[in-house]
């Protein structure tokens, strides 16, 4: 019994520190006194760059798979950009396509159009690397639009020579729905909130510990060639640490990108999303302490390889909590079976009842069964490089 017992609170502490403890910490760091010449590393401002230094030749890289519906509106967004256009390569990298996505992205007035064969993201984003003339290379998505100072505050990061990877801010809003409405079922919204300001955390300490595919990017001279299911958004920071560089945050440099309308389709995304997780965790080196400092190790730890192992950490709870209540343990262990029990009834209820504490349950458990389904994913079949759009996002 006392093995149970302590396998149980291990299990609940190690849930409740990833999922808040972690956060409430980094909390206190940012906040704690330091010794003279040491501060938490400031966020750059874009600002900065352009009043003190010249500006660097940028080459913005859009990776795209039959974005024939979006690639126009990408293109003239790219090209509004509050950036000289003599500094700044537009590259549109067509992951083949069998639409008219090239000669959209031709006709808007990309630089160069890369009609490549079919080998998934990494691999059409490789390939626009080669042809990049810039300093720095960025990053976005066909569906993303950037605010028109974003790439001036992205680019600004680099003025830290330490800087060898910048992502920034994306805001997920809700597509309306048939009626008109605005949608609500999918809470990604909170969620990515309740993110970026742990991110912004870790990177004022030391550097995130994942980016995202709206909005990024690297010095040309850092950029990385990893395997083609192993997406950039977890590989890139982690990796950029590893060689001795920092990986930063900058909330200043906006994108704006459509939401995954219905929960179902947020669960099958991130579903798709953890089978691409997985192999980056156990076998593409993030779980290596070669490279990384006490600090950046434990924030690996505590914001990845516990928030991934949730789903396991849930069932050993729950098992563990099950038995010791038959085991008559004390009516401690009845209250937290209730609480447990509480959670999944309010996920299902959440399903039919729109609130949005029911709906926050609903896509808490939901996007946690999605780590373990897609590691089932991976495991029984593989990943593939390849990758399709998001239901509801174009």
């Amino acid at each position: 019994m006392i093995l149970l017992e302590v396998v149980f609170w291990l299990s609940c502490a190690a849930i409740v520190w990833t999922q808040a403890g972690y956060a409430g910490a980094l909390a206190i760091a940012v906040r704690l006194p330091r010794r003279a010449g040491t501060k938490p590393h400031a966020r750059t401002r874009g600002e900065a760059l352009i009043n003190q230094s010249p500006l660097p030749s940028l080459t913005l890289i859009v990776a795209a798979h039959n974005e024939e519906t979006v690639i126009a509106a990408k293109v003239a967004n790219a090209l509004q950009l509050d950036y000289p256009r003599e500094l700044l390569q537009l590259i549109v990298a067509c992951d083949g396509c069998n639409d008219a996505t090239a000669e959209h992205a031709r006709q808007g007035g990309a630089d160069l159009v890369l009609e490549l064969p079919r080998g998934g993201k990494i691999r059409a984003q490789d390939a626009a690397v080669e042809q990049a003339k810039g300093e720095i290379v960025a990053f976005s998505d066909a569906n993303s639009l950037w605010e028109p100072d974003a790439a001036q505050q992205l680019v600004g990061a680099f003025l830290n020579p330490r800087v060898g990877y910048a992502c920034g801010q994306v805001r997920f809003y809700q597509p309306a729905s048939g009626d008109g409405r605005p949608g609500g079922a999918n809470q990604e919204g909170v969620y990515w909130r309740y993110e970026m300001a742990v991110r912004a955390m870790e990177s004022q300490l030391s550097s995130i510990t994942a980016g995202n595919g709206a909005i990024y990017a690297s010095r040309r001279s850092s950029y990385i060639v990893v395997d083609p299911i192993m997406g950039h958004d977890l590989s890139l920071p982690f990796n950029v640490v590893k060689r001795g560089q920092r990986a930063v945050y900058v909330p200043s440099a906006r994108a704006s990108e459509k939401m995954v309308p219905s929960l179902s389709g947020e669960f099958a995304r991130k579903r798709r999303m953890m089978s691409h997780t997985w192999p980056i965790l156990l076998r593409g080196g993030m779980l290596s302490p070669r490279g990384y400092s006490p600090g950046y190790a434990l924030m690996i730890v505590s914001h990845r390889l516990l928030r991934y192992a949730s789903p396991l950490l849930h069932l050993l709870a729950l098992a563990c909590n099950i038995a010791l209540v038959a085991a008559g343990a004390g009516e401690i262990y009845t209250v937290t079976l209730v609480l447990q029990w509480a959670l999944l009834v309010c996920a299902g209820v959440g399903g039919v009842v729109p609130l949005r504490p029911l709906l926050i349950a609903r896509y808490y458990v939901l996007t946690t069964a999605s780590a373990a389904l897609g590691l089932w994913d991976w495991l029984r079949h593989g990943t593939e490089a390849s990758w399709e759009a998001a239901e509801g996002t174009r």
